[in-house]
């Protein structure tokens, strides 16, 4: 659970796969065999042996953070019983190290006094620009974006020619967008466009600009934008990512003929990954925006065209759509694409323990929530795993970080949470779970909504649900801007679709045969 998607990810140790075969054809019989065996024998021990040692060290490396932050927490405390501040004699290099451990386990206040202290004490040093371009992202993780925009312009003002001033030049129009400042953002984002023709940013600050007028509501600036960006970059995946904004657009507008019309110039061509769509993503609007004009054997046959398979989000929409209609061919259709996936999940049923049942049982139904969801998003989050750290400082079973964890400790029924304390199991259930209630209250019990939050941002989630204009979790879906967050929502909604089939709502395991009547629940 984390605020930015590009923060987020669970390290987990390498799967090492060689293919080693000492054997590759069989040893002829006769002298020299039995010493080539053993060495061979001894080859793959020596081998195996270092692969031990590295995942070993891999394991360590993860733990790292932890002892860092108290190597450094203990170094301050040292400082701080000389004089009640940082001490000065500390070099900007060392503050700017302690800084970066700090932020990197979110600890954003001990992070800033770091980064303070060598823009009190050091003015001219050279690492000035990453001291101001550090407390803005502080801010900006913290969700403090009035704080964080102001920070990013006085590096940009001050510092323009440097890395730091042109990433603060864009974040200082992303928190603008944050803020739903939406205009602002994208007349922002066209000063850092005009400034650094060649920036690092300039394909997602043009798709930004879009955004940003369709949250003001001025979609025909949109239509403006995504047309200068079509044209800046021809045949790019940013060109792709500019039309399916056009395809988004007309749905939110309800423009259902366009929508089909942008979704043909779509799928004329392979669409590329780095575009946050796919075929099946397009398919399915334009399934959505046939059936919503009325042009429903049509949506049928679109609908159709979605291959459903457990790992298919958009497959499994379509199977429920098509379950829903009133039409008995698309009603006999649906069963007929459901039942390979069923069979899939009861082939597959050991992947999805009812892991920690009790306590996510208890946690879950106090607060209204469905334990097969709640497991869901731990299966995505740790696989089970209550040590499991994440590299931006997620704990536990939910990966909770720190910063989160004590929102809603109190509201979890606890009087404080520690960074230990989250790699227990009860108390990271009871406050992951807490924390999914407040989304479900938010987002009106959206599942798809819910997970988007839990990776990405709840502040996002608000902006991207409200361009939808939709009731549609496939249209929510397919507006949500983080790639890693849209993956990480049709993983989650995969494995509750396989929770659902196997558990009853109180985590106790279905027979088998039952599983025949939920065709397409």
């Amino acid at each position: 659970m984390r605020g930015a998607a590009s923060e987020r990810g669970i390290e987990r140790s390498a799967i090492l796969r060689y293919p080693l075969d000492p054997h590759p054809n069989p040893l002829p019989k006769g002298e020299g065999t039995e010493l080539l065996q053993q060495l061979s024998s001894f080859l793959i021990a020596l081998l195996a042996g270092f692969f031990l040692v590295t995942a070993t060290a891999r394991v360590f490396a993860q733990s790292a953070t932890d002892a860092s932050l108290n190597a450094v927490r203990a170094s301050d405390r040292i400082d701080r019983a000389k004089n009640s501040k940082v001490q000065t004699e500390i070099t900007p290099a060392e503050h700017m190290r302690r800084a970066t451990v700090y932020m990197t386990n979110r600890q954003f206040a001990a992070a800033r006094e770091h980064w303070q202290a060598v823009l009190d004490n050091y003015p001219s040093d050279a690492s000035v620009p990453a001291a101001i371009y550090g407390m803005a992202r502080s801010y900006y993780q913290e969700r403090r974006y009035a704080d964080a925009q102001q920070m990013y312009e006085r590096v940009a003002r001050d510092y323009p020619e440097t890395k730091e001033g042109r990433e603060g030049s864009n974040f200082a129009a992303s928190s603008l967008l944050r803020m739903g400042r939406g205009a602002e953002a994208a007349d922002r984002y066209i000063q850092y466009i005009n400034k650094y023709p060649n920036g690092e940013r300039l394909e997602t600050a043009h798709l930004n600009i879009i955004d940003g007028y369709r949250e003001a509501g001025r979609p025909q600036d949109a239509f403006v934008w995504i047309e200068k960006t079509r044209q800046r970059f021809p045949g790019t995946p940013t060109e792709t990512s500019a039309i399916f904004a056009r395809l988004r657009l007309d749905i939110a507008l309800g423009d259902w003929n366009h929508a089909v019309q942008t979704a043909d110039g779509l799928l004329q061509k392979p669409i590329a990954k780095d575009s946050n769509t796919s075929a099946d993503e397009v398919l399915y609007l334009k399934a959505h925006a046939m059936e919503r004009a009325g042009r429903t054997q049509e949506a049928i046959r679109f609908f159709s065209m979605i291959s459903d398979r457990l790992d298919s989000y958009y497959g499994g929409l379509a199977t429920s759509r098509l379950a829903a209609m009133s039409e008995a061919d698309a009603r006999q259709l649906a069963n007929q694409r459901a039942q390979p996936v069923r069979n899939t999940i009861e082939r597959t049923a050991d992947q999805y323990p009812a892991a920690f049942r009790l306590q996510v049982v208890s946690e879950a139904k106090k607060r209204g929530l469905d334990p097969r969801f709640v497991l869901s998003i731990m299966k995505q989050e740790s696989q089970f795993k209550p040590n499991a750290k994440s590299p931006s400082a997620a704990r536990g079973l939910l990966q909770l970080t720190i910063d989160a964890a004590q929102r809603y400790a109190q509201q979890a029924g606890l009087k404080q949470v520690t960074d230990d304390s989250l790699y227990q199991p009860a108390t990271n259930i009871a406050v992951g779970s807490e924390y999914l209630s407040q989304l479900s209250h938010m987002f009106a019990g959206l599942q798809e909504a819910m997970a988007a939050s839990y990776n990405g941002g709840e502040d996002n989630v608000a902006r991207w649900l409200g361009r939808t204009n939709q009731g549609d979790a496939g249209v929510f879906a397919a507006e949500v801007g983080f790639t890693e967050s849209k993956n990480y929502v049709f993983k989650v909604m995969s494995f509750y679709r396989a929770y659902k089939q196997l558990y009853d709502a109180n985590l106790n395991r279905r027979a088998a045969a039952k599983n025949k009547e939920l065709s397409v629940k």
